[in-house]
């Protein structure tokens, strides 16, 4: 089904989704793809339908308290930020210039998935990836430092959740991997 949007809802939506990630200031909501849609119920009240990045994510309230303060300042009076949970958030959901924002801060950005409808397969995969062995990982972790493909996995849970720290074996930095979902 698609849903048109007024002049309005998509100034709003705008609007919601300028607001920068609490966990990863680097990227707007919009970017991160949590910002489902924006709903106008008269001419001062909106609900916002907000999907986390997993259903236990500590920012939610954060992300819903400055989408509400954004859309206030605009003159919204009454800001309603649901949580929406269908369908799931998935690290394809982040926008081409929200993965090249995460390169250029030096998180290797998830890597893209063919689209497919149905669950969502969670794997752990190979801790290290050489270029010169491909068939071991199609698709490398490559450093956002120095781009080799030649990565470890040093810990599955970095500085939040959604995200593992590498180690890059050809100029040594760590860095964090926004891991596939």
């Amino acid at each position: 089904m698609v849903t048109t949007l007024t002049p309005l809802e998509a100034e709003l939506l705008e609007l919601a989704g300028s607001v920068p990630d609490p966990e990863l200031p680097v990227l707007t909501l919009r970017e991160l793809g949590v910002v489902r849609a924006v709903h106008a119920r008269g001419a001062d009240t909106v609900e916002v339908e907000l999907t986390p990045t997993y259903t236990g994510c500590p920012a939610v309230e954060a992300m819903s308290l400055d989408i509400e303060r954004v859309l206030r300042e605009h003159g919204v009076r009454e800001v309603t930020v649901r949580r929406v949970l269908a369908p799931a958030w998935s690290t394809d959901d982040i926008t081409d210039e929200g993965r090249r924002k995460l390169r250029e801060f030096g998180i290797a950005p998830p890597r893209v998935r063919t689209a497919s409808s149905g669950p969502v397969p969670v794997e752990l995969g190979v801790t290290r990836t050489r270029e010169t062995r491909p068939e071991e990982d199609a698709d490398p972790v490559r450093c956002p430092h120095c781009g080799s493909a030649e990565t470890e996995l040093l810990s599955r849970f970095s500085s939040t959740a959604c995200k593992a720290l590498r180690r890059c074996l050809a100029c040594r930095e760590p860095f964090d991997h926004f891991k596939e979902l």
